[in-house]
């Protein structure tokens, strides 16, 4: 069969339609995952939910401020970023939670332990243990990390729903300057009321040692808070970020630009 010139070459045309095609889906499928595996891989999976934007630090009326390495800087977030170093993580097999203290001692010499300053700091409608004026047995809190409101009660169960986060986890601290803080400052690490926030057991859990490369809050209205709070802590205690780390944070800083460092005073 004798094919014409013009039918080949509408076919060649085609063919080249076609290719071309192929290639646009090809990109937009790679475009979508190099998104989905950096900025997107938290955005994609998680409902939007309406939640605090940012969580209490300092109530001077009855508790004392901790001493750190270094104040906090002045001004956004984004520059204090810049400022940290950028490092590697150092070996964790030497890591010792009570590298850091006691837990939950009463640094602040205000007459009560650090968990339940934490407590009375961040719940409302706190209700104290009989005869005591520290031990928190109740309390109401919109958990910054979920969204959700919880009733706090204390009990064997249930206070394990409500647990006192470090935001900047103690292991991740150990791997990334805090070796070679003296062991009063890294009590004071751990117990700076800058670096505590009430927050939600299971949420918690599952943020375990992780840096913001790892883990960030469901509630999207706080990550920009909690980002500046990991930076305010890690300039204060002279500690770094590994560059997937810093990468993380800018990305959350990208849609809250004046967000200022946070201070605990």
């Amino acid at each position: 069969m004798t094919v014409s010139w013009a039918a080949y070459r509408r076919a060649r045309r085609r063919s080249r339609q076609a290719w071309v095609l192929l290639v646009v889906l090809a990109i937009s499928v790679v475009g979508s995952l190099v998104w989905f595996f950096t900025a997107g891989q938290f955005a994609a999976a998680e409902p939007a939910i309406a939640g605090p934007s940012e969580a209490p630090v300092f109530d001077g009326t009855w508790m004392k401020p901790v001493v750190p390495v270094h104040a906090v800087p002045q001004g956004s977030a984004r520059a204090a970023l810049e400022g940290l170093p950028v490092k590697g993580r150092a070996p964790k097999d030497n890591y010792q939670r009570e590298a850091f203290g006691q837990a939950w001692l009463d640094v602040d010499r205000n007459g009560c332990d650090t968990r339940n300053d934490i407590l009375r700091r961040d719940l409302t409608d706190v209700g104290f243990t009989e005869g005591s004026k520290c031990r928190v047995a109740s309390g109401v809190i919109v958990e910054p990390y979920t969204g959700k409101m919880v009733d706090f009660r204390r009990g064997p169960d249930s206070s394990k729903e409500i647990q006192i986060d470090h935001v900047v986890a103690l292991g991740d601290a150990w791997q990334k300057g805090a070796q070679a803080l003296t062991p009063q400052q890294r009590q004071s690490l751990a117990n700076d009321p800058l670096n505590l926030i009430a927050a939600d057991g299971p949420a918690n859990q599952q943020k375990s040692a992780g840096d913001a490369a790892t883990w960030l809050p469901k509630n999207k209205n706080f990550r920009c808070h909690y980002v500046a709070r990991q930076i305010s802590v890690k300039a204060s205690y002279g500690l770094w970020v590994t560059q997937p780390e810093k990468d993380a944070m800018k990305r959350v800083l990208d849609s809250c630009p004046a967000q200022p460092t946070i201070t605990a005073r």
